[in-house]
């Protein structure tokens, strides 16, 4: 069966390898140089090398792997053979180092397969991160913060403005700037999106929440209560709300259980809730804004009216 290479890259990725036939030597440095005095293979064809020979990229941003999709891959690699080549660089005459196609690599270990398909190609360190990154952040499942930290590191290792991040990867600023803002919340959080425990759109909206207690407030909220991403926004919102300055007729801020009180209200019908008090005895009134008549619908339900 003839190897074919998959097309569809992005313009990113297609650009640093500028084609199958074509070696990226710019700027390679003293690695490249070892590996044209020792290459046994002719760089940007498709060779079949030894598994063992293969070290993993140090500068690969993925690092959690699904078990059962690698088995399942390996027993398909067993049957079909491996349809897509991985990509590495040779540092010797015995030696290459992975650019690209990890997982690939894993499963074929796991099948037992001793050679692999594979592109050869020389690149120095940065262009190597760049392949790397890029070619992990274009996967639709790749979790945000990998994508975010995958980010973070073109910034700062490849010397990259945002605006030259967006082109390499095909995203526009405010998106790049989005994931960029995921790493400045709770570690906690981060877990939390990482593992699958919230989405990209709850993570937006905590985003929004200035401070941190009240981040940590609001995710265990999301958990506890399986809130949606929209209640989420309502949430964040409503504690938006509360953080401006609030005028009453007993001419003072209200004391921290009436906020409390508030708050847990608020989070219970995912809108804002306003304790209204008349007197410095504690005689007021409850104010339950909604949105429309199904909003109403929603939190007559949650009253069991």
């Amino acid at each position: 069966m003839a190897l074919q290479r998959k097309t569809g890259l992005g313009k990113g990725l297609g650009a640093l390898l500028q084609g199958d036939d074509v070696q990226v030597t710019k700027n390679a440095g003293k690695t490249d140089s070892v590996a044209k005095e020792n290459t046994n293979t002719a760089a940007g064809s498709i060779n079949f090398i030894k598994v063992n020979q293969v070290a993993v990229n140090p500068f690969q941003p993925r690092t959690d792997f699904d078990e059962q999709a690698l088995q399942e891959l390996s027993e398909s690699i067993k049957v079909q053979g491996l349809i897509q080549p991985i990509t590495v660089r040779q540092v010797s005459k015995n030696e290459y180092q992975l650019i690209s196609g990890e997982r690939r690599l894993r499963a074929v270990k796991l099948a037992g397969i001793d050679d692999i398909p594979a592109y050869v190609r020389t690149a120095n360190d940065q262009q190597m991160l760049e392949m790397a990154l890029i070619e992990n952040i274009q996967r639709e499942n790749l979790n945000a913060i990998e994508v975010a930290l995958s980010f973070q590191r073109m910034i700062e290792e490849c010397d990259l403005k945002q605006e030259e991040l967006g082109e390499r990867v095909s995203k526009n600023r405010s998106t790049v700037t989005n994931y960029l803002r995921l790493l400045k919340l709770p570690p906690v959080i981060q877990a939390g999106i990482r593992d699958g425990q919230i989405s990209m759109g709850h993570a937006r909206a905590l985003i929004n929440v200035g401070e941190i207690e009240k981040q940590l407030y609001v995710y265990q909220e999301i958990i506890d209560k399986g809130l949606s991403v929209r209640m989420t926004e309502i949430l964040v919102r409503n504690i938006q709300q509360q953080n401006k300055p609030k005028k009453n007729p007993v001419g003072k801020q209200l004391d921290f259980q009436y906020q409390k009180i508030e708050d847990d209200l608020a989070s219970r019908f995912s809108t804002r809730v306003k304790l209204n008090l008349k007197n410095s005895r504690g005689k007021g009134a409850i104010e339950i804004p909604f949105e429309s008549e199904d909003d109403l619908s929603r939190i007559l339900e949650l009253l069991d009216w």
